[in-house]
């Protein structure tokens, strides 16, 4: 779907006048494309290098690795920079921000377009000595605060490091180059917290190679998208939806040369013959994709039990049974994945949509409960949480509430389908095996909510 006004005020005239009139000017963003660097231009790390094999020297020795051009402080150049990284894990009092954090800001305003900041830090817990405490939830404010502050298409975000999760182990890096990469363009604001699970090192080009996906909801928009999305990065894409939509499912199966499986998910059958279709048909089950779900909006004084009853039936109900089929299944044992869409009306709460809300919040309740029940076979349970994005669906919004919708995010514009399945097809990949049970928002930091 085109936004319009997104692409008048970064064109021709219409820019220079956008510019005279003080319009907001929203950047095209900065979105995969193969064989494009993983940043555009060098990146700064900075941190506490105080003594041998710091953090932020192995974050620093893991991008020249990459053959990124690094640096270890500000310097004046001609070249814009393409990141930021504030390795901020070894901190131990509030005091010991300053030094870092000023020095990016330094160079906040020599950042290319489509530049990315992100922070490392762990994890604060009820354990922790309070000084240290305020000083790792500070790098919390901060994130969140400066991805505000971004300008340009430039995106600020967090790693959050839990138990033993160490700075140099691929359960870090492969989240760290996923947000510095134009994989998350959408992605703004956000913190995810990296546990200390194995995780072997990955082929970021192709990361699913000989995985086997299931994608419901498959026949257009969002989840046509992921299918995509799964089958470039390598998987065998198996593309669900109901009987109706029969015509676009093959369509989107041929493209993908996945396989199609028409079912209506809330079936009492529907896990046991999603298992089966992937065992007949590709001998394997790796990933499953709970993208299908419905929206009957109504004031809650106006709510019938038809519309209450359908949403929480198809947006979690359906989940929840699917789920227990594939706990149980031999065939979902091999560092499985399970990524559901939720929503920010989830977390947020939206007028109209208690159903909908309480059933995207059931989303995030059940992936956070499912996690640790895969975690003997190396599994994961997480949630992407879309806020406003370009679809059929939102295009049906009238002009003047799509048009506030679209602009109330820090980036000034609705995300693309494909940002949504970016996300989906990161925490579906080996890189993110020490990512369990969490919520990644895909919404550009819409304003309201958390």
């Amino acid at each position: 779907m085109t936004d319009r006004y997104t692409h008048l005020v970064n064109t021709g005239f219409t820019a220079t006048l956008a510019k005279r009139l003080g319009l907001p000017q929203p950047a095209i963003l900065r979105r995969f494309r193969a064989g494009d660097p993983l940043v555009p231009g060098p990146v700064l790390v900075l941190g506490p290098d105080t003594h041998d094999g710091s953090d932020s020297d192995a974050v620093a020795q893991h991008l020249l690795g990459l053959g990124l051009d690094v640096h270890r402080s500000p310097t004046t150049g001609t070249a814009r920079w393409g990141a930021v990284v504030l390795v901020l894990t070894e901190i131990e009092r509030v005091e010991d921000l300053s030094e870092h954090v000023l020095a990016a800001g330094s160079v906040l305003k020599q950042t290319a377009r489509g530049a990315r900041l992100l922070t490392l830090a762990r994890e604060s817990t009820a354990d922790d000595a309070p000084a240290l405490a305020a000083a790792r939830q500070a790098v919390v404010g901060l994130t969140r605060s400066l991805a505000k502050e971004l300008r340009a298409g430039a995106t600020a975000n967090g790693l959050v490091l839990s138990g033993g999760a160490a700075v140099g182990g691929e359960g870090v890096l492969a989240p760290l180059r996923w947000f510095l990469s134009a994989r998350s363009a959408f992605v703004d604001g956000q913190l995810l917290t990296v546990g200390a699970a194995d995780v072997v090192a990955q082929d970021d080009g192709r990361p699913l190679d000989g995985r086997v996906a299931v994608v419901t909801g498959a026949a257009r928009g969002i989840g046509a998208a992921i299918a995509r999305t799964l089958a470039r990065d390598g998987a065998k894409v198996v593309c669900v939806d109901v009987p109706a939509a029969g015509e676009h499912l093959a369509k989107v199966a041929n493209e993908v040369r996945g396989t199609a499986l028409q079912l209506d998910i809330t079936a009492d059958d529907a896990g046991e013959r999603i298992v089966e279709h992937a065992r007949a048909r590709h001998g394997r089950l790796d990933v499953v994709v709970h993208n299908a779900g419905i929206t009957r909006d109504k004031l809650l004084a106006n709510m019938d039990a038809a519309r209450w009853d359908s949403v929480l039936a198809v947006n979690t109900a359906a989940q929840l049974r699917i789920n227990e089929v594939l706990l149980a299944s031999d065939l979902f044992r091999d560092a499985p994945r399970i990524v559901s869409l939720a929503s920010t009306s989830g977390i947020a709460g939206n007028r109209g949509q208690t159903n909908y809300g309480a059933s995207k919040a059931g989303v995030i309740g059940m992936v956070r409960a499912t996690s640790p029940l895969l975690a003997d076979v190396g599994g994961t349970a997480n949630a992407v949480a879309p806020g406003f994005i370009e679809t059929e669906m939102t295009a049906r919004i009238p002009f003047a509430t799509r048009e506030v919708a679209r602009r109330l995010n820090s980036l000034q514009q609705g995300g693309q389908p494909v940002d949504v399945a970016e996300a989906v097809t990161f925490l579906a990949s080996p890189g993110a095996g020490a990512v369990g049970g969490q919520v990644l928002r895909v919404c550009g930091q819409n304003l309201v909510g958390a």
